[in-house]
């Protein structure tokens, strides 16, 4: 928490000197609207990112079930894990040098910045330098998905929607079904992975669909989202 107490004071002081604004750039304040649209950005999100598992269910037999050491302390902790991550990747790449960027550059010149960026940081997070098919994929993947965050922001001023589809993504995937950093969530698989012995078709369906879905419907979804006035 520390941390992004730190990456706020300096995101108020950076956009104080280059622009002599404030936070509320960041568009924090709740409102009814941000508060809606948060809700759904994240239950779309998490939705798409929970049918990825339910392929691999169908296809590939894998078998889930509750976590028998699931409490509510687990859960919190899970969430609150998720949520500090979320909101101190946001900060840097959705965050007030997003903002700055936009008003230099122009928002297309910012907004693939921000994804390459946010690509880009993912070789060091995920520890795959020296993969460079990882690499590529790596950087593809969430350089896109980082798109999507900053087109959020860019329609809305406001890191509710951004933060909303990154938290719907992250928590399912890494705490619902434990596939994260911070190990056994709400699900865990009890047999084995086996292998997908279905087409090629099928087995890029289970793996590409799912964040296609995301992608795709986010963006949808915000291009139909009235434009904010830039603060």
């Amino acid at each position: 928490m520390l941390g992004i107490i730190v990456q706020l004071a300096i995101s108020w002081l950076l956009v104080w000197l280059v622009e002599k604004k404030d936070l509320r750039v960041l568009g924090f304040m709740p409102t009814a609207q941000r508060l809606l649209d948060f809700l759904l950005f994240l239950l779309i999100t998490a939705a798409c990112c929970a049918s990825g598992f339910l392929l691999r269910m169908y296809f590939g037999n894998e078998k889930w079930a509750l976590n028998p050491a699931l409490n509510a302390k687990l859960v919190i902790d899970g969430l609150w894990w998720n949520i500090k991550s979320v909101l101190f990747e946001e900060l840097i790449f959705r965050g007030v040098i997003f903002y700055i960027l936009i008003k230099k550059l122009g928002l297309v010149k910012a907004l693939f910045i921000s994804a390459a960026a946010f690509g880009i940081y993912h070789w060091f997070s995920f520890g795959i330098i020296g993969n460079v098919q990882q690499m590529i994929l790596t950087f593809f993947i969430t350089g896109i998905m980082g798109l999507v965050y900053a087109y959020g922001y860019a329609r809305t001023f406001s890191l509710y929607i951004p933060c909303a589809i990154h938290l719907g993504w992250n928590f399912t995937q890494g705490f619902i079904f434990s596939s994260g950093p911070i190990g056994n969530g709400v699900l865990i698989q009890v047999n084995s992975q086996n292998p997908v012995t279905v087409s090629y078709f099928i087995f890029f369906c289970i793996m590409l669909l799912p964040m296609l879905a995301a992608w795709l419907v986010n963006y949808f979804l915000l291009r139909r989202h009235r434009q904010a006035t830039m603060p």
